[in-house]
C-alpha cells in the first residue's frame, strides 16, 4: 500500500536510531560478514565441481566434524584477546580422550569418566594460568611446556595404544538430542557461542579481557584484576579443549593419543581468520566460530574435489596469511583516515 500522507511515509521509513544501530552492527561485525560471504562463495565454487557439496548431508557432516574445533577455538579466543597464546590445547584434547577412555575401561560410567577428562583441562589450565600470572613466565614458553607434557602423557596413559570407548551409549553426548530436533553438537556450539559473545560484549568482566589485551599496565591502573582475568582465560581455554575432546571420542567412539596433533594450529588459525589479533585486545566469538567453519569448509572442499590431503595445511596457511594481511591493511587504512 502506498502511504497517503507524510505521517504515514515517516512511519514506514526506519527511524534514524534504527539506521544507526544497523550501521553500527554492520561496522562491528564487518570481518565476520566478510568471512561468511567468503564461505558461501567457496561452497558454491566447490559445489559447481562436486554437486554433493551442497547437499544437506554434507552440511551436516561439516558442522559435526567442525564442532570440536569450534569449541576449542572459543577457548583459544579468550586467551588471545588477553594478549596471550595457548599452544597446549591440542595435547590437552588428546590427553582428555585417553584419560576418559582409560577410566571408562576401568569400569566407571560415562559421567564419571567425562568428569575425569574435564579434570585434565582444569589441571592444565590452572597450571598455565598460575605460571603466566604468578610466576610471570611468557605464555608461549609456559604453554609450549604443557603442550609437551600433556602430549607425552597422552602416550603414557595407554602406552600409545588407541582405546575404544566401551560405553555403547556414549555417542549420545555428541549426536543425541537434549533439545528435540537439534543434535547436541550443534546445541553445545550455539550455547557456547551466544554465552561467550554476550559475556565479552555485554558483561563488565568480559570487557576486562579486551582491556587487559590492549594494555595490561593501563588495565591494572584502572583497577581491573589483570592476573585473575588471565588465569580465567587459560582455565577456560583448557576446559573447552577437554570438552571438545569428549565430543570427538563420543563421535568416533575411539580415543587416539595423537588426535589433537593438528588442532592447536587450526584453533589459532580459526581465531586469526575470525579477526582476532595475536597482539590482543580484539576478537569476537562469532568470528572464531566462522573461522573454524571456514577451515572445516576448506578441508571438506579439498577432500570432495579430490586434492591430495597433504595440501590442506598449505591451503589453511594461505587463508591465515590473507586474513592477517587484510587485518593489517585495514588497520593501516583506518589509522591513516
Amino acid at each position: 500500500m502506498i502511504p497517503t500522507s507524510t505521517e504515514e511515509a515517516r512511519a514506514v521509513e526506519p527511524s534514524p536510531q534504527a539506521t544507526r544501530n544497523r550501521d553500527s552492527l554492520l561496522s562491528a561485525y564487518r570481518t565476520e560478514i566478510a568471512i561468511a560471504v567468503a564461505m558461501v562463495i567457496l561452497g558454491l565454487a566447490v559445489g559447481s565441481q562436486v554437486p554433493q557439496a551442497l547437499s544437506w548431508g554434507n552440511f551436516s557432516n561439516i558442522t559435526q566434524a567442525g564442532a570440536p574445533l569450534i569449541i576449542m577455538s572459543l577457548g583459544v579466543l579468550l586467551v588471545v584477546i588477553t594478549g596471550g597464546i595457548d599452544l597446549s590445547v591440542g595435547s590437552v584434547f588428546s590427553l582428555t580422550g585417553m584419560v576418559t577412555a582409560q577410566v571408562m575401561a576401568s569400569g566407571f560410567g560415562g559421567i564419571t569418566s567425562s568428569l575425569a577428562g574435564l579434570a585434565v583441562g582444569l589441571l592444565f589450565g590452572s597450571i598455565n594460568g598460575l605460571l603466566v600470572t604468578v610466576a610471570g613466565l611468557a605464555p608461549f614458553v609456559v604453554t609450549l611446556i604443557t603442550f609437551a607434557v600433556a602430549g607425552s602423557l597422552a602416550f603414557i596413559v595407554t602406552n600409545g595404544r588407541s582405546m575404544p570407548i566401551p560405553d555403547p551409549d556414549y555417542w549420545l553426548l555428541n549426536a543425541g538430542s537434549i533439545v528435540p530436533g537439534m543434535p547436541n553438537y550443534i546445541l553445545f556450539c550455539v550455547v557456547l557461542l551466544v554465552a561467550i559473545e554476550i559475556f565479552l560484549k555485554k558483561v563488565v568482566a568480559g570487557r576486562w579481557f579486551y582491556a587487559v589485551g590492549s594494555s595490561a599496565a593501563a588495565a591494572y591502573l584502572l583497577g581491573i584484576p589483570v592476573k585473575r582475568t588471565k588465569f580465567f582465560a587459560y582455565v577456560a581455554s583448557s576446559l573447552l579443549s577437554s570438552f571438545s575432546g569428549l565430543l570427538t571420542i563420543s563421535y568416533i567412539l575411539n580415543a587416539e593419543s595423537t588426535a589433537g596433533a593438528s588442532l592447536m594450529l587450526q584453533a589459532i588459525a580459526a581465531v586469526v581468520i575470525g579477526g582476532a589479533s595475536l597482539l590482543g585486545g580484539t576478537g569476537t566469538a562469532v568470528g572464531a566460530v566462522l573461522g573454524a567453519l571456514m577451515i572445516t569448509v576448506i578441508q571438506n572442499g579439498v577432500n570432495l574435489i579430490g586434492i591430495n590431503s597433504f595440501w590442506q595445511g598449505s591451503v589453511t596457511g594461505l587463508a591465515i596469511l590473507i586474513a592477517v594481511l587484510i587485518d593489517r591493511f585495514g588497520k593501516a587504512r583506518r589509522s591513516a583516515g
